[in-house]
């Protein structure tokens, strides 16, 4: 008899917890939080570009330019020098370092390019609509890849498996510093990571356990969502700082766009990105949660409140796509020669 009581307590008890689970779960999808889809079909329509169709092809090419260091002047850096793959797809370092190791002049740090396809924006100013546009910036940006375009160009259509693929890729287009940018984008598109949040948002309601439930459940209650939201939890362009001073405001000198707007961080895989915001000046998740509670949201959070936020964002660590390093094609007589100047 006390065998049945208990297991009936048990079954009580797992029902609340259902549907406390199943109530979590609407209030975030409330609050403007999405999952990744599980359905490959779905989640090819949102990563996907009218301007861009993913082909087999394009992505493949993609992923050769994106590791290809002779795109840079020195012919030492790829985009994966500052987007690393192997790692959270950014640098771990506080600021961007690229041709003859020069820091961005501005001090800002590198973003994940994982889940970067669903920003709004691209660069922490959003001067760029997409994947895209962006890829073009670093190959010819002087303290970063320092190539310009004429001599990125030369460089693909001095080898003929580039030249080959590029007709298999975009057979109706020029190979122009536009359509290198298209194949990287390309590429860049598919570098998806789906997480145990995911699983949850998606009703696998053991996916998290209580203590990363009650993360979630401050997150949102505390106000983050309001502007990590969406599927890449951020990506938007909002105010920075909003209610109280950013208390590393004096490294570098980076206001934002004209209207001191800046670039909402991705959440996802932040555990791994460390340094945080964008001069990189904060190693800590916790520091940086305390931070955004003060400077955006106003409030004085507590060790609590910090600390179950910190649970949460751990639960955005995403299962990375495998990616076999490419073996990129030889360089010809005709390829521009290295230039550490």
């Amino acid at each position: 008899m006390k065998l049945f009581k208990s297991l009936g307590v048990i079954i009580i008890s797992f029902g609340i917890s259902a549907i406390a689970s199943d109530a979590l779960v609407k209030k975030a999808l409330e609050s403007g939080l999405k999952p990744i889809p599980t359905d490959q079909k779905e989640l090819n329509r949102l990563i996907d570009s009218p301007n861009n169709k993913l082909t087999k092809e394009r992505i493949e090419l993609g992923k050769q330019l994106y590791f290809d260091p002779r795109l840079s002047k020195s012919s030492l850096i790829s985009c994966n020098t500052c987007h690393n793959l192997a790692i959270g797809g950014d640098d771990n370092i506080p600021a961007a370092t690229g041709h003859k190791w020069t820091a961005n002049p501005h001090h800002l740090n590198s973003p994940t390019v994982y889940n970067a396809v669903f920003n709004k924006k691209q660069f922490w100013d959003g001067r760029s609509p997409d994947l895209e546009d962006q890829a073009t910036g670093p190959i010819q940006a002087a303290p970063e890849m320092n190539m310009d375009k004429d001599t990125a160009v030369k460089v693909v259509k001095s080898i003929p498996q580039y030249t080959k693929a590029f007709k298999k890729a975009y057979p109706n287009e020029e190979i122009t510093i536009k359509t290198i940018g298209k194949a990287i984008g390309a590429f860049e598109r598919t570098l998806v990571t789906p997480s145990k949040f995911d699983a949850f948002l998606n009703n696998d309601t053991k996916a998290l356990n209580e203590k990363e439930k009650e993360g979630l459940e401050t997150f949102i209650k505390v106000g983050c969502a309001s502007c990590h939201n969406g599927i890449a939890l951020g990506g938007s362009m909002q105010p920075f700082p909003v209610a109280k001073p950013y208390k590393y405001a004096n490294i570098g000198d980076f206001k934002g766009d004209k209207n001191k707007m800046v670039k909402v961080p991705v959440l996802r895989n932040v555990a791994q990105t460390a340094p945080y915001f964008h001069n990189g000046a904060v190693w800590t998740l916790e520091e940086a949660v305390e931070i955004m509670g003060e400077s955006e949201l106003g409030k004085k959070l507590s060790k609590k409140e910090v600390e179950s936020i910190v649970a949460f964002l751990n639960t955005l660590t995403g299962e990375k796509p495998k990616i076999e390093y490419p073996i990129l094609p030889d360089s010809t007589p005709k390829t521009p020669k290295p230039n550490l100047d």
